[in-house]
């Protein structure tokens, strides 16, 4: 079968960039938040008796533009992620930002209007249909209201939003755009794109030619540094300002509450995996020697590792999404049958071309009930896992198509669950069926340095963020002091496991410059290690898993993390059991891939 490599925008809106469909949408969606403001305002809370048929109008309303806004935000994102140098997807992105913003102002009207419920007639609107189904999510809006200034002085933060804080996220797009990295090849210079540069460090086998590559990259992110960390700055400078406007001193705990998670839960998960990181530390030990390394450097981590004389496979595009839905099946029919829905409808942007963005995403279309989902894939095994795991994503945002939007609204980290689960069954897939001890060596490893990214890469950001933060409260952060910061991060993470560092990591890393959530990381080690514990399950429910892991899904936007946890996997987050016994499953494949090398040294 072959499949398109490059995805269908016209089905969402005819024209291109400059599509009129998209343009008489953005036109809907600014008079539909005019009549839900007016409805808003004329709903009355303060009264013995609150309608409920005008609050069940509301939430329709509410639904309806954020579904417009979504499905249009990404029609203009994905044109413009895949040509950095498009400045009217760029202008028309600004438009349904401006647009979000009128919504976000009017949002916090109904939030002040739902406070305004007394408890007693709340509480007994909770207990009828629809509102009961939505308790949880209404419920938080109820509690983060407490925390709003007046709408008119939150009408100005969010007036002042897209040029004094979204801005900046832009500005960081425009600069990532010009990042040429030069690589020589066969006794020539070639520059390339952040993405295909990327794509060519973690891909390349010879470790002295990565060396090379990882000097190139880290001098061209350097040679902008005063503008990524003026950039950083700002944004972290505008973050701090609105949470002290708010009465929160902890930067940390806004992240915390949008993921729904609570601080011993995530304090206790990272004092299990540091208690398990010498581990971790063993298996990078015996990946530099089969290297012939002394130390692993930042670059030789992810690096494919071969032994003997098996060579990584190279995949087409066609071969990755027969290989993925085969795999998938296994598990999931309906995960089989999302992805092929994908492959077929031209859903993926994948192309291996110059002035795309670099990295990966997969974003919803919740008026199509359909998803686009964009990376570059050159062929590697690694592009195969990054595809599997945006088609995750895809499926969870498939078996929510249908309930109440607002309990479609998940947060971060469990939104990394289904991802990295649906990339563990691709990866499981390739070990089982590896032809040789040398092939499957090479895939253990795959497997096994993404568990170390998600231990140490992330933590390491985590840790980083932290500090950047910290400082930021007292004044600007310099690019030099930006990367000592990054390099003591790195360090602690990696537990000084490395020879070499990645001090400008913080300017290439987009995750620290996206404004709509900070601490865009421990999410991914979370969504890690709870996948770990739902594939643990899926290997002994059989027939009877896909049904729950369903199940599973359609709660992750009606409760907290730990209650989530708790009611589909029996665990207490809070407690070190749960994340002992899925970095125990990590465990497994260290040893296993220790007992298999030993012959190799």
């Amino acid at each position: 079968m072959v499949y398109q490599d490059t995805w269908n925008l016209e089905s969402v809106f005819e024209g291109g960039p400059n599509s009129p469909a998209l343009h008489e949408k953005l036109d809907l969606v600014k008079d539909q938040i005019t009549s839900f403001k007016e409805k808003i305002e004329a709903w009355q809370t303060d009264h013995d008796q609150v309608d409920q048929d005008q609050f069940i109008d509301i939430l329709a309303d509410r639904a309806k533009i954020a579904k417009g806004l979504n499905q249009s935000g990404t029609f203009a994102n994905a044109h413009l992620s895949a040509d950095v140098n498009d400045t009217v997807s760029l202008n028309n992105l600004n438009q349904v930002s401006l647009l979000e913003h009128d919504f976000s102002q009017t949002l916090t009207l109904l939030s002040k209007k739902i406070q305004e419920i007394n408890e007693d007639d709340w509480q007994n609107l909770l207990e009828e249909d629809p509102f009961k189904d939505l308790a949880f999510r209404l419920n938080e809006i109820r509690r983060d209201a407490n925390k709003l200034l007046s709408p008119d002085q939150e009408k100005i933060i969010s007036q002042l939003s897209p040029d004094g804080y979204q801005g900046w996220e832009s500005m960081y797009n425009d600069l990532v755009a010009q990042v040429k990295v030069p690589i020589e090849e066969e006794g020539k210079v070639n520059y390339y794109s952040a993405a295909q540069a990327q794509n060519k460090l973690t891909s390349q086998e010879d470790p002295s030619k990565r060396s090379e590559i990882l000097k190139a990259w880290e001098q061209a992110w350097q040679d902008k540094a005063s503008l990524f960390a003026t950039t950083l700055n700002h944004i972290v400078g505008f973050n701090l300002a609105n949470q002290a406007l708010h009465g929160e001193e902890d930067f940390l705990k806004p992240a915390l509450e949008n993921n729904r998670l609570n601080q011993k839960s995530l304090d206790t998960m990272w004092k299990t995996i540091n208690q398990n990181k010498d581990h971790v530390i063993k298996y990078m030990e015996r990946k530099a020697q089969l290297q012939g390394l002394d130390q692993l450097g930042w670059a030789d981590l992810e690096a494919p590792l071969t032994v003997g004389e098996f060579k990584p496979a190279t995949y087409s595009f066609d071969q990755a999404a027969e290989f993925i839905m085969d795999d998938f099946a296994q598990v999931s029919p309906q995960m089989k049958d999302l992805a092929q829905k994908a492959f077929d409808g031209a859903w993926i942007e994948a192309e291996d071309r110059a002035s795309k963005r670099p990295g990966g995403y997969c974003s919803d279309l919740p008026e199509s009930k359909e998803s686009r989902i964009f990376m570059t894939f050159s062929g590697s095994p690694d592009n195969v896992s990054t595809l599997a795991h945006e088609l995750g994503h895809a499926f969870h945002s498939y078996v929510l198509r249908d309930q109440a939007y607002l309990n479609q609204e998940y947060a971060m980290n469990v939104a990394e669950t289904a991802s990295t689960f649906a990339e563990m069954v691709v990866s499981d897939a390739t070990i089982q069926n590896a032809n040789s001890i040398e092939e499957k060596i090479s895939l253990l490893d795959s497997k096994i340095s993404r568990a170390a990214v998600m231990f140490m890469n992330i933590q390491s950001r985590f840790i980083f963020e932290k500090s950047f933060y910290a400082e930021r409260k007292t004044g600007l952060v310099s690019p030099d002091r930006a990367n000592e910061l990054m390099v003591e991060a790195q360090k602690q993470a990696f537990g000084d496991a490395l020879s070499v560092y990645h001090p400008s990591f913080w300017a290439s890393k987009l995750h620290f410059y996206m404004t709509d959530q900070a601490f865009y990381n421990f999410p991914y080690t979370f969504g890690f290690l709870f996948s770990m514990g739902i594939y643990a399950q899926a290997k002994e429910a059989g027939d009877q898993f896909e049904d729950r892991y369903i199940d599973l899904l359609k709660d992750t936007a009606c409760m907290t993390s730990e209650d989530l946890v708790q009611k589909h996997l029996g665990y207490d987050l809070e407690e070190p059991d749960f994340w002992q016994s899925a970095i125990d499953l990590v465990k497994q494949d260290i040893d296993e891939f220790l007992n298999l090398t030993e012959a190799y040294l």
